[in-house]
């Protein structure tokens, strides 16, 4: 993910404003790459420090096993995570039998916090999974990778174990959309063009060199993530990096490559509520504490006018 010093210029000689020159700062320091932190590099650079990986999932059978082998275990087996777990959903196809027979410590979502109900979507079983834990760094992975590769998570400590001024890391990939067995390239982000990319250059532009801000994927210190609010649903990811600014400041965040990725894909109309949510995380970002909260409501005019709860 390097670029040339005349590239980075090249995309910012339109602004030489403060905003623009940190963004183009950033854009040349902390824009990285997976192969650049071997597993025996790792392995030096960890010490004392505790690693958690914490994997949410709903209905993904046929893709956890892949994801906790192909992308955890060969760090798990070197001494490198300290703690795996799969917290679920209440899977209906075995997800949590599966994980827990891998070799995860698997958790369901309801019950953890069991004194706040039943868990309210991807965000709050984050949430919960977090203070059910340990570990002075924790990755995020998603469950229904199809192609997991090591460089998956090593992309996300490697940059944590060796930086400490380093609080939070996202992944990035190259994400073609799947269409009926043809691959698409660079298809596969559709709600981060069209409503996360747009947010982040009016609101938060000095977040607009992310390639991918709404990663599921990402490991960061668990004070930072102790100091930042998780909406409950898809909002999770985008909130989680403007508290991270905010909290940090925008040199202590990080973006490194990790490589392909091809996970599920779902429907355009079921991509309008994931947009919504991810709107609804921003705008209650820029009211700022005590500020307006913004109502999960989500109408469904072709399905007779349902009321969708985002």
């Amino acid at each position: 993910m390097r670029e040339s010093a005349a590239q980075i210029a090249k995309i910012f000689e339109h602004d030489s404003g403060p905003v623009a020159r940190s963004v183009a700062t950033w854009f040349a320091r902390r824009r990285l790459d997976a192969d650049d932190y071997p597993a025996r590099r790792l392995a030096e650079l960890k010490g004392a420090t505790t690693v958690t990986v914490i994997v949410p999932t709903k209905e993904c059978a046929t893709t956890i096993g892949g994801v906790l082998e192909g992308s955890v275990l060969p760090f798990a087996e070197q001494g490198l995570v300290d703690d795996l777990v799969v917290v679920d959903a209440g899977s209906s196809d075995g997800t949590a039998s599966i994980a827990r027979r891998t070799g995860a410590r698997g958790l369901l979502e309801d019950e953890l916090e069991r004194d706040l109900g039943p868990a309210l979507g991807k965000g709050d079983a984050m949430w919960r999974a977090l203070r059910a834990t340990g570990g002075d760094v924790v990755c995020f992975l998603d469950g229904d990778t199809a192609d997991p590769s090591p460089r998956h998570l090593q992309g996300l400590l490697g940059p944590l174990l060796s930086d400490r001024s380093l609080a939070l890391v996202k992944g990035a990939f190259d994400r073609p959309l799947d269409a009926d067995g043809v691959k698409l390239a660079h298809e596969g982000g559709r709600v981060t063009e069209l409503m996360a990319r747009p947010l982040l250059n009016l609101h938060e532009p000095l977040l607009a060199g992310f390639a991918q801000p709404l990663a599921g994927e990402f490991a960061a210190r668990r004070g930072l993530l102790e100091r930042c609010a998780f909406p409950v649903g898809y909002g999770v990811e985008i909130a989680i990096l403007i508290d991270a600014l905010r909290a940090c400041g925008l040199d202590a965040l990080a973006e490194c490559h990790l490589g392909t990725r091809q996970n599920r894909h779902q429907p355009l109309r079921a991509l309008g509520e994931m947009a919504y949510a991810v709107l609804a995380a921003v705008e209650n970002r820029l009211g700022g504490a005590g500020g307006p909260t913004v109502v999960g409501r989500y109408v469904r005019p072709w399905d007779d006018g349902a009321v969708a709860s985002v």
